[in-house]
C-alpha cells in the first residue's frame, strides 16, 4: 500500500507545483517587471501562495482517474499503471497547457482569465488570430507542444510501471476511501458553506496580481458550466417592439431639479445591508411593530424611502443590485461570472476615483458565491470576513460571527479612523437560518433573530451620535432582500419583496418621507447623484429624487420569474409556467410587457458586457 500512497502523493505534488510555478511565469509574460506593474518578490509570493487552495482543487479533479486505477489495482493481479495511464496523460499534459500557454497569450489582449468567450472565437479562427502574426502563433504552439511534453514526462516520472495485488485488500480499500474523502474536500476547498471558486484567489484591490492568481484551467471549465448566450433568452419580444416598451423606463441622466437631502456634497458614507430584513418586520411600514423598535425610530428620524422593493431573492444577487445598480437576473448570480461583474460600475469604485477610502465588512464567508470576487473587482480596497475575528466570535453563528461581534468591530474601526473620506459597507448575518441568537424577546425564533440584529443596530447608533463620526455622517440602511415571512403565504409576493430603505447620520438636513415607488438598485443613482458625482454608467440605476423620476415603478425577480408594480397594481409572471400568477387588482397587459421587456433588456445587457 505505500507503493500506492507515495504514487498518488508524488502525483498530487509534481501537478501542483506545476499549476503554481505557472503563476510567476504567467506574471513575466504580461509585464510583471514593467514601470505600469512593478510586481515586487512579495507580489509574486502572495499570488502563489493564494491560488494554490485553487491549483489544488483542480489537481484533486486530474487525478481522479488515476486515483480510480489505484483503487482497482488493490484487487488485480499485477495491475499495469503506466500503461493505462499514457493516454490520459496526454490528455491531461495537454489540458494543463493549452490552458496556461492560451491565458498568459490572450491576457494582454483581454485583461481577463480565460473562460467560455474563447470559444466564440473558435468558429471563426481567422478574425480571432487577425491581430496577431503567424510567428506569434507558431511560437506558441511550439510553446505547447513543448510544454506539454516536459509536463507529460513528468507525470510518467512518478508512475510505477506495475502495481501488484496486495495482500491486506480490505484495509487497503479502507486507506483509498479515507483518502477519496480528504481528495473531496480539497477538490470542495474545505468544509466551509462555500466551495471553490474562482473569487477565493482574489487578495488585493490589484486586479492583475488577482488575475494573475487564479487558476487557468479552472477558469475555464469553472465557466464553461456557467456559459450561455444570454442575448438568446427571454426574447418575448422582436427588437422594435422591445426598444419601443423599453425606452423611457431607465435614464442616466438627472433633470434641472434635483430634492436635495444631504447638507454635505463629502459625507462619509456607511451603508448596513441587512440580511433579509423584509417590511413585514417594521411597524412604520405595516409590519410586526414590536420586532425592530430601532429601525422604526430610525425611520422617524431621518429619510424613509417607504415603497422601496428588493430587486432579487438572495444575498449575492441583492448585494450587486444594491452597490452596483444592477437588476435582479431570476436565473444567474453575477457574482458567479467574475468577467461579467467585473465589469461593473458600484458606488464603492466611484467613491473611490473622488478619493474615499472603501472596505468591506462581513462576519461571514467572504468566498460564497464568489462575493470576494466582486467586492475586490468593484472598489473595496480593504476586505473583513470571518478570519479576521477570534474563534469563539467565528462560531458564535452557524453562518460566522454574531452582529453584536461585528458591528462592535465596526464601531471601533470607525472611531480609530484618521482624516480623510471614506466609505464602509456592512453586512449583517444573524437574521438568516437557523436563527439562533443570543437573545431573547420572542419565542418565535425568525421574530427574535431579527429583534436581535435591531437591537445590535440600535446600540450601534447610538454610538455614533454620541461620537465626532455623527456630524459628517450618512448611513444607508438597507436590505439585501426580502424574508419568505410567514412561510404558509405565496413566497414570491411583492409582500415579501418588499424592504425598507433608511438614511440617517448627521448629513441629513431634516427628516423626510419618500414615498415613491422604486428598486434597491435605484440606491446608487440616488445616492450620487446627491454627491453631484456622475452616475450614468449605471445603466438600470435611477435617481429617484430627480425630476426626470416621472414614472416610478419597480422590477424584481425569483427563482425564473419576475414583477413589475407600478401605481396601477402588480403583476407577476412566472417564466416556467408561462404565465401570469398575480395580477392585482386586475389584469394589465402593460405591466406584463413593460416586465417582459425589461426582462429581455437586461439580458441582452448582460450578453454585451
Amino acid at each position: 500500500m505505500k507503493k500506492r500512497f507515495t504514487f498518488l502523493s508524488l502525483l498530487f505534488a509534481t501537478l501542483w507545483l506545476i499549476y503554481i510555478f505557472q503563476k510567476p511565469l504567467f506574471m513575466l509574460y504580461n509585464g510583471a517587471l514593467s514601470m505600469s506593474a512593478s510586481s515586487s518578490l512579495k507580489d509574486f509570493l502572495q499570488v502563489m501562495q493564494h491560488g494554490a487552495s485553487m491549483d489544488a482543487a483542480m489537481v484533486g479533479y486530474i487525478i481522479g482517474l488515476p486515483f480510480i486505477c489505484v483503487l482497482i489495482s488493490i484487487w488485480r493481479k499485477r495491475f499495469p499503471l503506466k500503461k493505462i495511464l499514457i493516454p490520459y496523460y496526454i490528455i491531461a499534459a495537454l489540458l494543463i497547457t493549452i490552458t496556461f500557454v492560451v491565458d498568459m497569450a490572450l491576457y494582454s489582449f483581454w485583461e481577463f482569465k480565460l473562460d467560455a468567450t474563447i470559444f466564440a472565437y473558435i468558429d471563426s479562427p481567422k478574425n480571432a488570430a487577425a491581430s496577431v502574426s503567424l510567428g506569434f502563433i507558431l511560437i506558441r504552439v511550439f510553446l505547447i507542444l513543448l510544454l506539454t511534453a516536459f509536463n507529460f514526462k513528468l507525470m510518467l516520472m512518478v508512475t510505477p510501471k506495475m502495481l501488484e495485488k496486495t495482500k491486506h485488500r480490505v484495509i487497503g480499500t479502507i486507506g483509498m476511501l479515507l483518502i477519496a474523502g480528504i481528495l473531496v474536500l480539497v477538490i470542495r476547498g474545505g468544509v466551509g458553506r462555500s466551495t471553490t471558486n474562482v473569487g477565493q484567489a482574489y487578495y488585493c484591490e490589484n486586479q492583475f496580481l488577482n488575475h494573475s492568481a487564479v487558476n487557468p484551467t479552472f477558469s475555464l471549465l469553472a465557466s464553461m458550466s456557467k456559459s450561455k448566450d444570454y442575448s438568446k433568452q427571454f426574447n418575448f419580444f422582436d427588437e422594435e417592439k422591445r426598444a419601443e416598451l423599453f425606452n423611457g423606463l431607465y435614464y442616466t441622466l438627472d433633470g434641472d431639479s434635483v430634492l436635495q437631502l444631504l447638507n454635505t456634497k463629502t459625507p462619509n458614507v456607511l451603508i448596513l445591508l441587512l440580511e433579509g430584513y423584509g417590511a413585514q418586520f417594521i411597524g412604520t411600514l405595516g409590519g410586526y411593530k414590536d420586532v425592530a423598535p430601532n429601525l422604526n425610530k430610525l425611520s422617524e428620524e431621518g429619510i424613509f424611502f417607504t415603497n422601496c422593493y428588493a430587486d432579487s431573492y438572495r444575498t449575492d444577487r441583492g448585494m450587486v443590485c444594491a452597490f452596483s445598480g444592477y437588476l435582479g437576473l431570476p436565473t444567474v448570480s453575477l457574482t458567479k461570472l467574475p468577467t461579467k461583474c467585473s465589469k461593473l460600475p458600484s458606488i464603492a469604485k466611484e467613491l473611490e476615483q473622488k478619493g474615499y477610502f472603501t472596505d468591506f465588512i462581513y462576519g461571514g464567508d467572504i468566498d460564497f458565491a464568489n462575493m470576494k470576487g466582486y467586492l475586490k473587482s468593484t472598489g473595496f480596497q480593504r476586505l473583513t470576513s470571518a478570519g479576521n475575528f477570534s474563534l469563539k466570535e467565528q462560531t458564535s453563528n452557524a453562518w460566522g460571527v454574531n452582529d453584536e461581534y461585528t458591528f462592535n468591530y465596526l464601531y471601533n474601526e470607525l472611531k480609530n479612523r484618521k482624516s480623510g473620506s471614506w466609505h464602509t459597507a456592512f453586512l449583517t448575518l444573524s437574521s438568516h437560518e437557523p436563527f439562533e441568537v443570543p437573545f431573547n424577546k420572542f419565542e418565535d425564533k425568525v421574530k427574535n433573530a431579527y429583534a436581535y440584529t435591531d437591537d445590535c443596530i440600535g446600540k450601534f447608533i447610538n454610538q455614533l451620535k454620541t461620537s465626532p463620526l455623527w456630524d459628517n455622517l450618512l448611513v444607508v440602511i438597507v436590505p439585501d432582500h426580502g424574508r419568505h415571512y410567514p412561510a404558509n403565504e405565496y413566497p414570491n409576493g411583492p409582500k415579501f419583496f418588499r424592504i425598507p430603505m433608511i438614511w440617517v447620520g448627521g448629513a441629513i438636513k431634516q427628516p423626510v418621507k419618500v414615498d415613491k415607488i422604486m428598486n434597491q438598485s435605484d440606491l446608487p443613482a440616488t445616492l450620487l447623484g446627491q454627491l453631484d458625482i456622475d452616475h450614468s454608467e449605471f445603466t438600470f440605476s435611477r435617481n429617484i429624487l430627480s425630476s426626470e423620476y416621472k414614472y416610478p415603478f419597480a422590477f424584481y425577480s425569483y427563482n425564473n420569474g419576475f414583477a413589475f408594480t407600478d401605481s396601477t397594481g402588480i403583476t407577476l409572471f412566472d417564466n416556467n409556467a408561462n404565465e401570469v400568477i398575480i395580477n392585482q387588482p386586475s389584469a394589465n397587459e402593460n405591466r406584463l410587457d413593460r416586465g417582459k421587456a425589461i426582462l429581455q433588456s437586461v439580458f441582452d445587457h448582460l450578453a454585451g458586457i
